[in-house]
């Protein structure tokens, strides 16, 4: 039987790996690493960096590389789960001929995830997904990683939540609809739009990262009037100096300093 290994690899420093994955990388014949194009090559060089650092012994395993599908960043509103469905289909096509083509029955292959596989990840799904197709047979285990929620508050050395709060995680997406009700802390990703900006008159601090756990790390926090500014344009030049950014924040807001209205008269 294969045997797929999901490995949760942290946000980008090798040293965020755990030992349960050390012991994963060790173990794989095959390492499967979708690539999103020229823009994108230093994710793909990172992860090679996370081999040549933990692997002794470069000759036991090989690297296989397969064109990430794009997917339709364009669809909208009701065509947005459509296109999300569409794209990880295809990627299913492709995980599915990895794994039969380049995976021998008695080897094991691994799926090298950034932050943990459990949080805004599909690479669980597109597993599922070739699996139930019934075209061919493999067994996985997850192995969980820091994810870049994780890294953010540690970099920042802040908590994710306060004393008896909720917090809640969500997509730049959602957030552009309101902040939640009842939820004062607030961990945004995926957000190209810069959602935030829409708070920048209400009591609420920042804590932003981009490239988290890399050398190109940026690290801005503050109330969201003082430190949105900035943040906009360290990013717009981090995008245009790399080609591509990976960003998540936490909104801490502060309602027992809101100023008092008056009633009205």
């Amino acid at each position: 039987m294969r045997k797929i290994h999901v490995i949760g690899i942290g946000a980008g420093d090798p040293d965020q790996l755990t030992l349960q994955a050390v012991k994963a990388l060790r173990s794989t014949d095959v390492f499967f690493i979708l690539d999103k194009g020229e823009v994108k090559d230093d994710l793909t060089r990172l992860r090679r960096d996370m081999l040549d650092a933990h692997i002794p012994d470069p000759a036991s395993y090989r690297v296989v590389e397969a064109r990430d599908p794009e997917r339709d960043r364009r669809a909208g509103g009701a065509a947005y789960s459509p296109a999300v469905g569409d794209w990880r289909s295809a990627r299913a096509d492709i995980y599915e001929r990895l794994i039969a083509e380049e995976l021998g029955e008695d080897e094991s292959g691994a799926f090298l995830v950034w932050g943990d596989p459990a949080l805004y990840d599909s690479t669980l799904g597109i597993l599922e997904e070739v699996r139930e197709r019934g075209g061919v047979e493999f067994e996985y285990d997850v192995v969980p990683g820091i994810s870049s929620v994780s890294a953010l508050v540690a970099r920042h050395r802040t908590g994710l939540n306060r004393v008896a709060r909720p917090v809640q995680i969500t997509t730049g997406r959602r957030l552009s609809e309101g902040l939640p009700e009842g939820v004062d802390d607030v961990v945004v990703m995926l957000d190209a739009h810069q959602t935030f900006r829409q708070y920048a008159e209400e009591n609420i601090d920042i804590y932003w990262g981009a490239y988290i756990g890399t050398p190109d790390e940026i690290l801005v926090s503050g109330p969201i009037g003082e430190a949105g500014p900035r943040i906009e344009r360290l990013r717009a030049e981090a995008r245009e100096r790399k080609g591509w950014i990976m960003d998540t924040y936490l909104l801490r807001r502060h309602p027992e300093r809101r100023p008092e209205r008056r009633p009205e008269k």
